[in-house]
This record gives structure tokens, C-alpha cells and sequence, in this order.
């Protein structure tokens, strides 16, 4: 990750950033100048300095100077905010100072800087240690020049001794000098520089961390020079300087920060089994539960009738407990007491993640926690938690092996977002032992049940030409987790926001009213989701013949594959289900299109149209069979594609009597 105020994303220390600002990662502010001569800002200057301590100790000073170029730069600077955790961090600002183009200088008071709980834990007293230390910026003006200095400092962090950095260059153009210091003790470096040459492996928890570096072959060569420290007797200071332009990016690389690749990584873990052996200690408690917990737990199980205990748990964690929607590694991944998150009856993702193993383990069923890589990658480089966005539970019930994410509140039992499926994930064991890829397990890409998606629609268009309509959706898989969440985190009052965006994905134009939603929680059952939309101007019946399409969704099918594709991706296999029923005015006549019949051994089109008195029914259904097919197979599969599209394409012709025509004017 590369923020604009954080060049290096430190595990034990805040992640920083001016609120509202663009990262540098952001595709919209690294356009090339080419394409966008004048940026908002420009960071003249970003000098990051960063020490560890053997004992797990750091300091990290930024200091930023910035030139607003114009308005929206200004907008973006008006505030700046560091998050950080105030249990083990300080955050200091001691230097906010702004040069106004027209000459003269102005500092920012102490009066203008706040210290707040971060937005998220507004209402959960027990996270208020999540804080944002921020400063309002007022009076910032087009060619204004703002320079500030921003000091963490990490003391006791729940993971200590170890320590880990990575940090990635700007390569957008967006800051034309970074200047970046690395010390550390010359101790654990020396024992780096051995690691090299001896790969003897080391235990698991040692009583020193022994020091892990990796540089990108294109960064230049960092200056090196030994010093003294008053907490270790000799450290060694590593010293980048990068102008804009020194690093190359070949056309179409993603933007730095996007590849998974840091250009600078230290870690004191010697393998993934070491920091799996060192996170289960938090994420994977193996004590015994508190009597009061074993009666709640039950309670719950009891509560829940024919249902196994398995589904019973993972019900109450991830329906009762509430998710704190704060980033992973936000605490340290120092975790709170089964007993304290069930008494608050919410909880972080870690929290969330350790109640749900140590309440199944009580139970004496076999469970993991597992943790989701920012990227496909990560297990190609140095071990550390700063790679890692999400945490899963794999639990074994008898015969059946589940992947639970609980802090989605709304997935059903086995089901984890389509994104997450089929990547490798760390498993968190104690005192992992085997080879590197055997706690790197897959994620099944299969549903626990068959995705289905059935869409009816119920319309009449009057002789005046307006459209009324009622849509209803039923859903099974992949979608439905999507509009469960979605219609979870919204208001009911806003709900009907929610289904027009639905509405405008699908196609259909007009006002959305009546919106209705089955309980979002209510995983055992398919989601549903009706509304009823107008469009006043649907028809014109001056028109002599009309033409309409079938008001259905169209139906997604993958693109064509490219010349580099190595397979077609037909995603998760899935039925899809529509059906049309349009009432007109009497004595309209209609002519329907042909029907359309392709049948292939990874999917079945078939489409039906029927004109009956004033009465149009229309229905198309297709299954994908197969998740993917051989890239051999791309002929075959274009001419599958192009005659789902034609049909699709297809106009039903309508026309009005002339009595309709003159009831209508």
C-alpha cells in the first residue's frame, strides 16, 4: 500500500493520510502528465525516516512538503488525518505551516488539531483506542506551498519482539524527490546478511527476532553508515533518494503499490509457520471457555431446534455478535476474551474470528482461522501480517468441511465472497510444522448449494404510453451474498436507493416506489427483493409499428476471450431464470420474435415468446454448466455468445387500433 503521507506501511504504526486526499495508488491522480498537465498538488519533498529497536520498538517521522495547484488540491489538503492506536502508539505533529503564494507565512495552531476515535468505533466503547489524530487546514489557497511533520512512535506492541516494513516508490510523478531512511540494529542486519547463507531453519519463537531484507533489483543501491543508539550499542542507517522519473514503469504496469510487490521488506519472521505459529496464539485460543460461556453457548445451541451445532455457532457469531469495521491488524491482532465479546455483543474481524474458534473448539469441533493475502503473490515473499486484508474460519464437521466468514454478518453458512474463492489463504495452526505450502491452503471455488437466479416481471403499458411494472428477484449464490449486504448496510428508508441502482444495472429506466426486501440475516432461505417502477413516456403509440425490446435483465455473458488468454472463465456455474408477462390495450397487436434454442456441454440458451390477445409473455433461461472451457474451444464459444446477444437484441413489434389511438389522445 503507498498512501500519500505513509510511505511505508508499518504494522505497528499508523497508516497516514490527508482525509479526502487521492492516493498515489489512485489511477485518476497518476494519470500521465502527458494526459494531465496540471495535478491538484505536486509533493515537492517526501522524507520519511524509520527506526526499529531490537525489542520491537519504532519511531517513523514524515515530513511532507506540498504544492497546491489549484482548487481540488486545496479541497483534498483541508484536512489531514493519521490513524493509530493509542494502547501501544503516540502520534505527534509539530510542524503544520503553510507558504502563501502571495508572500508570508502562517502556522497552524494546537487548537486545530483534534484527537478522536476512529469513525468506526464511535459506538463501540471498547475500541476507542482506534484513534485519528487530524488537523483542519484553513485559508489554503491555489498556489499555496504546505509543509508538515508528522512523529509516530511504537512502544510495546502486542506482537513485539518481531517487527516487519514494506514500503513501495512512487512511480506516478506525483512526488518529484522521496527521500527514505531505514535504521535498524546492526545485530539483527548481521544475522540478515547470515540468513543468507545459512538457511538452517530456527525455532518458531525465538527471544530475539532475527531480521529478515528484501530490495527490489530496481531501486538503486542505499547508502549505508553505522551510528550509535542509547537502545542498542550499534545501528546501521540505510538511505534511499528517488526523484521523479528514476523508476521506470513499463506501459500498462499497474501503478506501484497495486502488484503486491514492495520495493523495501524487512520482517523478523523467519517462515509463514513461524508467523502462523505466532498469530494462533490470538486468532486460535486453545483455553478452556469460561463456565458462563459454556451455558450461553448451550443456550444458543439449544435455541436453534434441529440445527447442528456447528450452524447453530457460526449463526450466533455472525448474526448477534456485530462487526467492527475496523482493518485487520488494527489492534496488533491482540484480541479480547470470548466472555468480553459476547457481554458487548460486538466485535473486529479478529475478535470475531477467535470467539468463533474458541466457541467451536469447546465444542469439539476441528477449526482454523484462516488469513485472506492482499495478493496472489504474497506467499512468494518475505512472511509478514501486513499482507494479509481478511480472516476466514475453516471448520471440519464430520464428514463436511466449511469456509465461514462471520464478520459478513449475512453469508450464509459456507459461503464467502466470490473474490476470496479459489485463492490460497494462510492457515493459522499452533506449532505449524511441514513445508511453506502445506499451511497455504486453497479456498474451495465451490457453493455450498446451486447459484440460482430467477427475475420475474409483471408489466402493463397503458394507451397513453406509461409503463408500470413490478420486478422481483430471487437469488441464490454469488448475487444474492451482493444485494444482502448491500440492502444489511442500508437504512430501510434508503432501500429504495439500493434497488434503483439494482434497477439501472439490469437495464430497466423509470421511478422505483414499493421497494420490499426478505430479512438480509435470513441466509437459510433465498434472498428476494421486489419493486415497482413507472416510466410515464414508455411508448409512443404514434408510432405506427412500436418497437420495445422485452423488458427482462440482459443476461452477462464473459467477453470474448483475448489472444493472450491461456482459458475461457465462465465463472461460478449458475441458473438464470426470467420470465415477462406484459398486459396492453386492448386490441393491440403484436408480433413476436422467434425463439432461440443453443445447447453446449458448459452452458444451455433457450428463450420463449408468446403474443396472445393483449398479452405478451416472454421468458429466456440459460445455465452455465462448466467454470471454464479451453481456450481451444473460443470459436465455438463466440458463436454460443453472439447468439445469446442476437436474441437479446430481438423487438417485440406492437400496434394500437385507431379507437386505441384516439382514446389515448
Amino acid at each position: 500500500m503507498y498512501l500519500l503521507l505513509c510511505a511505508a506501511s508499518l504494522a505497528q504504526e499508523p497508516s497516514a493520510k490527508p482525509a479526502n486526499a487521492t492516493p498515489l495508488n489512485d489511477k485518476a491522480a497518476t494519470a500521465k502528465t502527458e494526459e494531465k498537465p496540471t495535478l491538484p498538488f505536486q509533493v515537492q519533498l517526501l522524507e520519511t525516516r524509520v527506526g526499529f529497536a531490537s525489542n520491537g520498538d519504532s519511531r517513523k517521522e514524515v515530513h511532507t512538503i506540498v504544492k497546491i495547484n489549484d482548487l481540488a488540491g486545496a479541497r483534498q489538503f483541508s484536512r489531514l488525518g493519521f490513524d493509530y492506536n493509542r494502547a501501544f502508539q503516540q502520534v505527534e505533529i509539530p510542524l503544520v505551516k503553510i507558504s502563501h503564494a502571495n508572500g508570508g507565512t502562517s502556522e497552524i495552531l494546537p487548537s486545530a488539531i483534534t484527537d478522536a476515535p476512529n469513525p468506526a468505533v464511535q459506538e463501540f466503547p471498547a475500541y476507542q483506542d482506534a484513534r485519528v489524530k487530524s488537523v483542519r487546514i484553513l485559508g489554503l489557497q491555489e498556489g499555496d506551498t504546505l509543509e508538515y511533520r508528522v512523529i509516530t512512535k511504537t512502544t510495546n506492541p502486542p506482537l513485539a519482539p518481531d517487527f516487519w516494513l514494506d514500503h513501495t516508490f512512487d512511480r506516478s510523478g506525483q512526488v518529484l524527490e522521496e527521500d527514505y531512511s531505514l535504521t535498524l540494529p546492526q545485530r539483527l542486519v548481521r544475522n540478515a546478511l547470515e540468513s543468507a547463507v545459512d538457511p538452517t531453519p530456527t525455532p518458531p519463537l525465538l527471544a530475539k527476532p532475527r531480521l529478515r531484507m528484501y530490495v527490489s533489483p530496481e531501486v538503486p543501491i542505499a547508502q549505508a553508515r553505522t551510528i550509535g543508539d542509547e537502545l542498542d550499542a550499534s545501528l546501521i542507517v540505510y538511505s534511499w533518494k528517488i526523484r521523479s522519473g528514476d523508476l521506470k514503469k513499463d506501459a500498462g504496469e499497474p501503478v506501484a503499490g497495486e502488484s503486491g510487490k514492495p520495493d523495501i521488506v524487512i520482517s523478523t519472521y523467519t517462515s509463514w509457520s513461524n508467523l502462523a505459529d505466532r498469530l494462533s496464539h490470538f486468532l486460535a485460543p486453545r483455553g478452556e471457555v469460561p463456565a458462563s460461556i459454556q451455558k450461553k453457548l448451550d443456550e444458543v445451541v439449544a435455541g436453534q431446534g434441529s440445527l447442528n451445532a456447528l450452524t447453530a455457532i457460526y449463526g450466533f457469531v455472525s448474526r448477534e455478535i456485530r462487526t467492527v469495521d475496523l482493518p485487520l491488524g488494527s489492534a496488533g491482532f491482540r484480541t479480547r476474551s470470548s466472555a468480553e465479546t459476547i457481554a458487548d455483543r460486538y466485535a473486529t474481524p479478529e475478535d470475531k474470528i477467535a470467539l468463533l474458534s474458541a466457541l467451536l473448539h469447546s465444542r469439539g469441533i476441528s477449526c482454523e482461522p484462516l488469513l485472506v493475502p492482499t495478493s496472489a503473490n504474497a506467499r512468494e515473499q518475505l512472511p509478514r501480517p501486513s499482507v494479509f486484508r481478511d480472516a476466514l474460519v475453516r471448520a471440519v464437521d464430520g464428514a463436511s468441511r466449511y469456509t465461514l466468514d462471520p464478520n459478513v454478518e449475512v453469508a450464509p453458512l459456507g459461503v464467502v465472497k466470490l473474490a476470496v474463492r479459489g485463492t490460497r489463504v494462510l492457515a493459522i495452526e499452533e506449532a505449524a510444522t511441514g513445508t511453506e505450502d502445506d499451511i497455504w491452503t486453497a479456498v474451495p471455488r465451490e457453493l455450498p448449494f446451486a447459484a440460482r437466479q430467477d427475475v420475474n416481471v409483471k408489466a402493463a403499458v397503458s394507451a397513453s404510453g406509461e409503463l408500470s411494472a413490478v420486478v422481483k428477484y430471487t437469488l441464490r449464490g454469488d448475487n444474492e451474498l451482493v444485494l444482502r449486504m448491500a440492502f444489511h448496510q442500508t437504512p430501510k428508508e434508503r432501500w429504495k436507493e439500493v434497488a434503483g441502482l439494482l434497477a439501472l444495472s439490469d437495464g430497466f429506466r423509470g421511478t422505483i416506489t414499493n421497494v420490499t426486501a426478505s430479512d438480509p440475516m435470513a441466509t437459510k432461505e433465498p434472498f428476494t427483493v421486489e419493486y415497482e417502477l413507472t416510466q410515464p413516456k414508455f411508448v409512443d403509440w404514434s408510432k405506427k409499428p412500436v418497437r420495445i425490446p422485452a423488458l427482462l435483465p440482459q443476461i452477462a455473458l464473459p467477453d470474448p476471450p483475448g489472444k493472450s488468454a491461456e482459458k475461457i472463465e465462465l465463472g461460478t456455474p449458475l441458473d438464470v431464470q426470467t420470465n415477462l408477462t406484459l398486459n396492453l390495450p386492448e386490441g393491440t397487436t403484436v408480433q413476436t420474435p422467434a425463439a432461440t434454442s443453443v445447447t453446449r456441454d458448459y452452458a444451455a440458451f433457450a428463450s420463449k415468446y408468446d403474443g396472445h390477445l393483449n398479452t405478451v409473455s416472454v421468458s429466456r433461461h440459460i445455465n452455465f454448466l462448466k467454470r471454464e472451457i479451453p481456450i481451444e474451444r473460443a470459436p465455438d464459444y463466440n458463436t454460443f455468445l453472439r447468439a445469446v446477444q442476437n436474441d437479446q437484441s430481438q423487438l417485440i413489434v406492437l400496434s394500437l387500433p385507431e379507437t386505441g389511438q384516439e382514446n389515448r389522445k
